[in-house]
């Protein structure tokens, strides 16, 4: 299953706010080394949870907005999504097997 990108607000409620599945949203900058580190990490847990779960991607300087909303201090941070609500969080790089332990998929 391909990443969606939600670099806009409406496209941030309309993939992940909306979602009548669980989303993680990869919090992350095109300047961030880390991000850039984990990004093929959220690349396969999507693979690997094709259809059961939707992975979103918030380029935080695009869309500031969302990022300030839940207070994303440091990226990246990967979050998990029910029925809207931020319910789990993974900050910084790791390997794919501890960002789903850590977010609990």
């Amino acid at each position: 299953m391909a990443v969606i990108h939600a670099d806009d607000l409406k496209t941030f409620e309309d993939e992940v706010l909306k979602s009548e599945i669980p989303v993680v949203v990869d919090f992350w900058a095109e300047w961030c080394a880390p991000c850039r580190m984990v990004a093929p990490e959220i690349e396969a847990l999507a693979n690997e949870h094709n259809g059961d779960i939707k992975f979103v991607k918030v380029n935080v300087d695009e869309n500031s907005e969302v990022a300030a909303r839940y207070n994303i201090m440091s990226i990246p941070t990967i979050g998990l999504f029910k029925n809207g609500e931020l319910v789990r969080a993974s900050i910084g790089a790791k390997p794919r097997k501890r960002i789903a332990q850590e977010l609990g998929i």
